[in-house]
């Protein structure tokens, strides 16, 4: 029994999973902009090949040890608040129980129950676990289950790598007289794909998305090339 106790503490929740998965989103979409600005810009100013992979690569790994480090310390700083949150409520079960046990009954009070019934529920849920209530009901916090910095910042770097490395292979590895359209189609197909995915998991509209997506996209493909041609 204590077995299976150990395995669901480990499990993630829904809130953990979507918070890995937004980072890998912003990862992919930052990789993609960035990249492919700096390459753009190099482009129109050199024809030199080596010299735009090298751009490329540098601030591909710029920008994704950049996300990945930016996640880390973000999530980091809410792992912290939630512990603290944790630590409050529990030197308050022990010199305010009354206060705790209203603060619940108030809570299921406000879903909709009689007064009866919210105070019945509290009782029975502080009877059994006071603490995994009390962080549940007042900050929405799964006792145990904090926010992990580490899983958010490898799927930022990985994702941000993955997004900058499509545009960066079609300006490299394509002919030259097919370059940038080549580039152009890998940043419009990449930049919906982040813009549907972000969609999903913030339950917003798909077409808004993608379409904004893309549109920045071929933005900053016009605004960086504009200033390679400047040089």
């Amino acid at each position: 029994m204590q077995e299976v106790k150990v395995k669901d503490l480990h499990k993630q929740t829904m809130e953990e999973r979507l918070n890995t998965l937004r980072a890998g989103v912003l990862g992919s979409n930052d990789g993609i902009l960035t990249v492919v600005g700096v390459l753009v810009s190099v482009a129109a100013a050199t024809a030199d090949q080596f010299m735009i992979l090298i751009a490329g690569l540098a601030d591909l790994l710029a920008c994704a040890f950049s996300m990945a480090s930016g996640e880390y310390a973000s999530v980091s700083t809410q792992k912290d608040t939630e512990k603290a949150a944790v630590a409050k409520e529990a030197a308050l079960l022990k010199t305010d129980w009354a206060g705790e046990l209203q603060a619940v009954s108030d809570y299921y009070r406000g879903k909709g129950l009689s007064k009866q019934t919210a105070e019945a529920i509290a009782e029975d849920l502080m009877n059994k676990s006071p603490l995994k209530t009390v962080v549940r009901v007042k900050y929405d916090i799964e006792l145990g289950h904090y926010l992990n910095p580490w899983d958010a910042a490898f799927a930022s770097l990985f994702a941000a790598s993955l997004g900058g490395i499509l545009p960066l292979m079609a300006m490299i590895l394509t002919p030259a007289g097919y370059k940038w359209p080549t580039t152009i189609l890998a940043v419009i197909l990449s930049s919906a794909l982040t813009g549907y995915i972000s969609s999903k998991l913030g339950n917003g509209l798909v077409k808004v998305a993608v379409i904004r997506n893309i549109v920045i996209g071929l933005i900053t493909i016009i605004i960086h090339y504009g200033v390679g041609k400047l040089f």
